[in-house]
């Protein structure tokens, strides 16, 4: 059996958020399984440089892009015999500084290069010497695929087209352009209505696949629940409850070959629940790396993050407002996104320099120490589809601090709960 995943980013070759890991701890479970498994995913910027081990292919194709061909190509890498990364190649589409966006800003052909990138995994999809069994399409960049399959087995002369799935990581991003990217796609207007990407009067590539894929799943069986009503659904909740008995909740898995915390080459001491003297000893490296005092008689919270409102960014601000300098802990945050909050970060480490740390930027080994660092992880968000972080928090022992949301819910055992079990401390009112 053959399955084709295809994905607008997968780690370690490219990353924004947990999209990334997911898809590349999926996939190798996958093919562990006894599966072949392809992934499609654009070569950006740099990705070849990093990893020499990705070689051209013989495959080159044109690709229908309104009025125009687009030429492109894929690159290849053979991770393990039965997992081959296949790495679309369009320069003029993805050789650029960021995956999604500059200086905050999208870029405005962005429905074009996601199409490309869905026509492209659909040319592998159905000219691939052994053709899958399933496509599976993650997330709004890949949501046209499922959309181009169907009419591909509908109308498009492909009876034997492979059952498609399709993985909503973030209902709330949707890919919505303006109703004229609809040419993009090449196919007849007729396609373009309420039961399949037509939203409002745009292109919503997201709906399209949550219409036209043959089965749904999202990253938590909390998260499936809660789109299906309107505080979650993002103008979809109709939708998604139409398509209710198609649509699962699988809560998303870590790979633990990466996030362990005994043969880790990104942490200075190795330990694990048996032996916690390295957990201090990390705690005490990772003061002394950040600037702050090294105390082991007060808490270390820990926050890894797109700084945004859905992740509760400002809700932590206020608490550190509150709190500071009165109380006495240290405070770790790493991440970037939304410039206020960047910024209100950065002026809170400036004011309380021996309390809290702000990192604007991502740097993964430094993630791993700040898990292993951290006495507690602070994860208050708003909404939480799935959410790896408090589980990478578990494995390390830094104790989840969350709110009761979407695969939080899920992952995390509160001791009101279960007092013999609790893992972590949750909250659902927001204060």
């Amino acid at each position: 059996m053959h399955v084709l995943l295809a994905a607008s980013e997968l780690h370690p070759f490219s990353k924004t958020g947990g999209l990334a890991d997911a898809v590349a701890a999926l996939a190798q479970a996958v093919a562990r399984s006894g599966i072949r498994v392809s992934v499609v995913t654009p070569l950006y910027r740099g990705i070849a440089a990093r990893f020499p081990g990705i070689r051209p292919s013989d495959w080159r194709f044109d690709v229908p892009m309104g009025a125009r061909l687009v030429p492109g190509s894929f690159r290849c890498f053979e991770a393990t015999p039965n997992l081959t990364y296949w790495f679309v190649d369009q320069p003029g589409y993805f050789d650029r500084a960021g995956l999604y966006n500059e200086a905050h800003r999208d870029y405005p052909d962005n429905p074009a290069r996601f199409l490309f990138l869905a026509k492209s995994a659909l040319l592998l999809a159905r000219h691939h010497p052994e053709p899958p069994a399933i496509v599976h399409a993650h997330d709004w960049q890949l949501g046209m695929l499922p959309l181009l399959v169907h009419h591909g087995r509908v109308s498009g002369g492909w009876p034997g087209a492979p059952r498609t799935v399709f993985t909503i990581h973030n209902l709330a991003y949707q890919g919505s352009f303006p109703v004229e990217a609809w040419s993009l796609t090449n196919l007849p207007l007729g396609w373009f209505h309420l039961e399949s990407a037509a939203h409002f009067g745009r292109l919503n590539f997201l709906k399209g696949a949550l219409c036209l894929a043959d089965s749904l799943t999202t990253v938590s069986p909390r998260y499936a629940e809660e789109i299906c009503t309107p505080e979650y659904g993002c103008g979809l909740e109709g939708v998604l409850r139409r398509r209710g008995h198609d649509l699962t909740g699988i809560l998303n898995g870590v790979d633990y070959a990466e996030w362990n915390t005994t043969s880790n080459p990104a942490l200075p001491h190795a330990y694990d629940a048996f032996h916690l003297a390295g957990k201090a000893a990390n705690k005490a490296a990772l003061q002394a790396e950040l600037g702050l005092p090294v105390r082991d008689d007060i808490p270390l919270f820990g926050n890894i993050t797109r700084l945004t409102e859905q992740k509760g960014c400002d809700l932590v601000l206020g608490a550190l407002e509150a709190l500071l300098p009165d109380e006495q802990f240290q405070f770790a945050v790493l991440g970037n996104g939304d410039p206020l909050l960047e910024a209100s970060f950065g002026s809170l480490a400036a004011r309380f320099p021996r309390q809290v740390v702000a990192r604007i930027g991502f740097d993964a080994k430094l993630a791993h120490r700040i898990e292993a660092g951290s006495d507690f992880y602070v994860m208050p968000s708003r909404f939480e589809p799935c959410g790896l972080n408090q589980m990478y928090s578990l494995r390390y022992g830094a104790v989840p601090v969350v709110r009761a949301t979407g695969g939080l819910d899920d992952s995390v055992v509160d001791p009101r709960a279960d007092a013999d079990l609790a893992t972590g401390i949750k909250f659902t009112d927001i204060s």
